[in-house]
């Protein structure tokens, strides 16, 4: 295994009977397929702030990441529910076969963006609109107003994450995520990429994505505490429109910051993250630990021959 003088900080995603691992030049996914055997996938990741560099100014930058990683994981998923669920028996006519091949790649496309925009939607009414409605109704000044939604946007997020942790199918998907921050700590810490050394490692990790999400909600907590807006529909347009600024200041303290310290501070901030992880992630099985490492391993070697 390559380690460079400053190592790459890999993360990844749990997807359906698969682990996705990102790189700095490409991503690799392993699934599971239904006959047991792991199919790979790996691609080069192609950024747009190569064509743009001022995007990758702090504050912008946390936006741009976001946006990327979230088009990456929609598309990481769509496919891995293909392969994870796909049948072993091949197309019998050449009409088959193009249906499969053409229409099925269209359709996956637009479903997969039809799936897209109803999450964003979805996660805009329950995470924003509904607090920001939720809060109208509590008889204190403007200046508190941004406390009380934060308080009751952090607590739909807690109960949201919770209910969907008592189902079965989510369970097993979190136990791949378990994998994937168990194979990462295990690289970070220098040691080989065993089964036996990534399932001793901590299925928790400072730079997970449910740990940035409550971060974005506490610094919209904060922020909205500071700039104070009368008038229920004015208040839900400023935390659209001043998302971006959120964003950023939230990549900014927990990816830039954060994930690259150890400290007192560092450890509580990052805190209530961890312990929600605790729900977000499960200790995985040790087949789902080889998917984990075969995609992070896959993510190094591309990463060595790209350098």
């Amino acid at each position: 295994m390559i380690k460079t003088e400053e190592p790459i900080a890999y993360g990844g995603q749990a997807v359906m009977e698969g682990v996705m691992m990102r790189g700095k030049s490409a991503y690799a996914m392993a699934v599971r397929r239904p006959d047991g055997e792991i199919e790979m996938i790996e691609k080069p990741i192609s950024t747009i702030t190569k064509r743009y560099p001022f995007l990758k100014l702090p504050l912008i930058r946390g936006t741009v990441a976001l946006c990327s990683s979230m088009a990456l994981g929609f598309s990481a998923l769509s496919q891995s529910a293909e392969i994870a669920m796909s049948e072993e028996s091949e197309p019998e006519s050449r009409f088959e076969k193009f249906l499969q091949n053409k229409l099925g790649d269209k359709l996956n496309n637009i479903l997969m963006t039809f799936a897209m925009v109803v999450a964003v939607i979805l996660g805009v009414g329950m995470f924003i609109l509904l607090p920001t409605f939720l809060a109208s109704f509590v008889p204190v000044p403007t200046a508190f107003i941004g406390g009380i939604e934060g308080v009751v946007r952090i607590l739909i997020f807690v109960g949201y994450v919770y209910i969907i942790s008592r189902n079965k199918d989510i369970q097993r998907v979190f136990q791949y995520h378990g994998a994937e921050h168990k194979a990462i700590n295990c690289y970070e810490e220098n040691l080989p990429l065993t089964t036996e050394n990534v399932s001793r490692c901590n299925r928790l990790h400072k730079r997970c994505g449910t740990s940035f999400m409550l971060v974005v909600m506490v610094t919209m907590m904060i922020l909205f505490m500071i700039i104070t807006v009368d008038g229920f529909w004015m208040r839900f347009a400023s935390r659209i429109l001043l998302l971006p600024v959120i964003a950023g200041i939230s990549y900014e303290i927990s990816v830039k910051w954060a994930g690259k310290r150890d400290n007192w501070l560092v450890k509580a901030i990052i805190f209530p993250g961890m312990l929600i992880q605790r729900m977000t992630t499960k200790e995985p099985d040790d087949d789902q630990i080889e998917i984990a490492v075969a995609a992070l391993e896959k993510a190094i070697e591309q990463d060595s021959e790209a350098a």
